[in-house]
């Protein structure tokens, strides 16, 4: 056991290497630190308005404003896409620069490199995600001074941060093992990101069934302020309950575990084409 995990380590750390000095991934830095040169300029703006003697808007409104960004941001573009770049390029990348038979000639089972593989792409989403969502949301509303200050320690602020987070992390964990799949057993990564991204968008239209087999449907569950669809598109919405998050946490890591290990009993088998 002691020398398997060794070996994952290692991979790990070859992995973190490769992926966080690699020049193919400066657009996935891009979309996850956005948002905090974003509400940073917004900040801004409110302050100098602010001195001006120009009204501004509440803590409520900034606090609204945030659940806005983070649906449409960071769970439909930011995260989802950070995740295609990262996860994708694990095998893929080693394909293309045909490097990959180099871990299969090694003495380390391929579940293993899928495990190391999978750990070092969670790790760089989660640095990166899990940065830019507090700092965003710190500096959203750091324009309010006191009052911002204790809507965070005495209000709501905080809980609603710590759901952020958890979200975040979840969508890392269910949007990578998908994109590592895809990256595996896929040429162009790109066709399985845009089936998975349509079917994630459609995800309020569908019936209840069918809301439950995508990534999105929990994540929301676990938000903490909801974001109605707005009209017209809201006549279309097919309502349905949310999972409570007893439910909603374990069904993704679940959905997460079983995907990798779809991965990783295929790897076992696997054999390099790089004429593909």
């Amino acid at each position: 056991m002691s020398q398997q995990l060794r070996q994952v380590a290692a991979v790990i750390r070859l992995e973190l290497k490769k992926t966080f000095l690699s020049r193919r991934g400066w657009w996935v830095y891009l979309l996850a630190l956005a948002p905090i040169g974003l509400t940073l300029i917004h900040t801004l703006i409110m302050l100098r308005l602010s001195s001006m003697g120009r009204p501004g808007h509440s803590v409520s409104q900034d606090s609204q404003g945030f659940s806005i960004m983070f649906e449409l941001y960071f769970l439909r573009l930011g995260i989802f896409f950070g995740c295609v770049g990262i996860f994708s390029n694990l095998f893929r990348g080693e394909m293309l620069e045909k490097t990959l038979h180099y871990y299969f000639l090694t003495p380390m089972r391929r579940e293993l490199l899928v495990i190391g593989k999978y750990l070092s792409g969670l790790t760089v989403t989660l640095v990166l995600f899990l940065l830019s969502v507090p700092a965003s949301f710190y500096l959203l509303g750091r324009h309010h001074g006191a009052a911002w200050s204790d809507f965070l320690m005495h209000g709501p602020g905080l809980a609603q941060l710590g759901s952020y987070v958890l979200v975040t992390a979840l969508g890392c964990v269910g949007y990578g093992a998908i994109f590592l799949v895809a990256g595996l057993f896929i040429r162009n990564p790109m066709i399985p990101a845009a089936v998975v991204m349509v079917w994630e968008n459609i995800n309020p239209f569908l019936p209840g069934f069918l809301k439950k087999i995508s990534v999105i449907f929990y994540l929301k569950s676990l938000a903490p302020v909801s974001v109605p669809v707005p009209p017209p598109l809201s006549l279309l919405v097919v309502d349905t309950d949310p999972t409570p998050a007893w439910l909603a946490i374990p069904g993704l890591l679940l959905v997460a575990l079983a995907v990798l290990t779809c991965a990783a009993i295929s790897a076992r088998r696997a054999e390099i084409s790089y004429g593909e």
